[in-house]
């Protein structure tokens, strides 16, 4: 083989075989989606006072091991969200909650919501995500 056709053969083959290992994240066509439920207490957290869907809530992603988040969307008016365009892999979801023990100097607290897609064209579901409010 002539050695004018052997690099352009070898840039193809190593182009080919690191484009097969992508990972979490965007580029992809399957998506998660769920649904953010709000439960309304008073100051106290000793009485309930509504569940409703949660409107407008910010929702996190992290893509595979990230350390931070990689995307963040609000909910629409019925609570539920919708991340699009993903790749096969492992994402957590997050939201988060006010905190209902007092405890936390913060006062709130992330509800987490692990989810795996295993395939191409996948629509999961995510478990409910129920917040305090």
């Amino acid at each position: 083989m002539k050695p004018s056709l052997l690099i352009p053969l070898i840039l193809t083959f190593l182009i080919s075989f690191t484009s097969c290992s992508k990972e979490e994240g965007e580029g992809g066509n399957s998506s998660i989606y769920g649904k953010v439920i709000v439960h309304d207490y008073n100051s106290s957290y000793t009485q309930l006072n509504g569940i409703y869907d949660g409107a407008d809530e910010e929702v996190y992603i992290i893509y595979g091991d990230d350390l931070s988040y990689s995307e963040r969307i609000r909910t629409n008016y019925n609570g539920v969200f919708e991340f699009k365009y993903l790749r096969p892999g492992n994402y957590t979801i997050f939201v988060y909650s006010e905190d209902s023990t007092l405890t936390l100097p913060s006062g709130k607290y992330a509800v987490l919501r692990e989810v795996e897609i295993t395939g191409n064209r996948q629509t999961v579901r995510a478990d409910d995500i129920i917040i305090f409010k």
